[in-house]
């Protein structure tokens, strides 16, 4: 048994297709498919169903396929111990970002990080919290920033910084004299919201205490980006609750709509995340640390209090 022979049942596993997983593992077909046959014979037992189409895996499979991949993220680790040894912070590293975050914190810390860490070769990708989580399972991520906390054992966590929610009321809306906003005057039946799916959503949703009197007969709006709640609450249509960043590159004339709720601010902990087998945990503080000392600047809310991301 070796770990070229688990990495090419991880492969297909993920494709549910020899070809396509000699593909991605840059072998051909035959080469991949003789290797794990070599290993079913070894181990006596049939790993995939090669009659299903796609190609699926058997209940022992399945099993192997799970400590495979613990074995092989184990296998990585000597690198890891080896590049730490050196000082060495280089190589590529898949980092994911939620959609609420991305547009806000990324041109903050990107060019930094890449001018400070010329060596290291990001792929960024903008998913949800969802599929954040499957992929650093599964080993397609090494990282990433996320709402937090997610209560997830197998998921761990660094701070980077408390993002407070920042109401934004448009003239004719019956908050928009007040100076400040408090939590119990909000109503979830007056709120746009993004579309279900997104973390922010639900934090918005935990917020408003009125969501219980909420009626499926009652309006409800919903969209799939900030920028455009924003412009359906200019028209009269609801008010909208803004991460604090995103209110920072808002238009002049709009900025008499963003209201500043009483403290402690509701807000959302946004965190660094990656895998408790904790591999290339260099780069993962190298991006700690750019970010932390560049919003830093960003955000001076300290009294706040954190709103869970997790659907209640």
């Amino acid at each position: 048994m070796t770990i070229t022979q688990l990495y090419y049942v991880l492969a297909v596993a993920e494709n549910q297709n020899f070809t396509k997983a000699a593909e991605k593992c840059f072998v051909t077909q035959p080469t991949l498919s003789m290797q794990i046959q070599k290993l079913e014979d070894q181990l006596d037992v049939q790993i995939f169903d090669r009659s299903k189409k796609p190609i699926e895996l058997t209940e022992v499979g399945k099993k192997i396929v799970n400590q495979a991949r613990n074995i092989v993220n184990e296998s990585y680790r000597i690198q890891d111990i080896v590049d730490q040894q050196k000082g060495f912070i280089g190589g590529e590293f898949k980092l994911g970002i939620i959609p609420t975050i991305m547009p806000t914190l990324l041109p903050m810390f990107l060019k930094t990080f890449i001018k400070k860490h010329p060596k290291v070769k990001l792929k960024i990708e903008e998913l949800t919290t969802e599929e954040i989580i499957a992929r650093l399972k599964d080993g397609h991520l090494d990282a990433a920033i996320a709402a937090t906390p997610l209560e997830d054992e197998n998921i761990k966590e660094r701070v980077l910084y408390f993002e407070p929610f920042v109401s934004y009321t448009p003239e004719g809306h019956r908050l928009h004299s007040n100076k400040k906003i408090d939590v119990s005057e909000l109503d979830i039946n007056d709120m746009l919201l993004l579309e279900d799916g997104h973390c922010f959503r639900d934090g918005v949703i935990n917020l408003c205490k009125a969501f219980k009197n909420h009626s499926d007969d009652q309006f409800q709006l919903e969209s799939g980006s900030i920028e455009t709640l924003i412009r359906l609450s200019n028209e009269g249509l609801g008010m909208t609750l803004l991460p604090y960043l995103h209110t920072l590159e808002i238009h002049e004339k709009e900025k008499k709509n963003l209201h500043y709720f009483n403290e402690p601010s509701p807000a959302r902990e946004v965190s660094i995340i990656y895998h408790k087998s904790e591999l290339k945990m260099q780069i993962i503080e190298a991006l700690q640390d750019v970010i932390a000392g560049i919003i830093r600047g960003a955000i001076a809310f300290q009294n706040v209090k954190i709103i869970s991301p997790l659907p209640k």
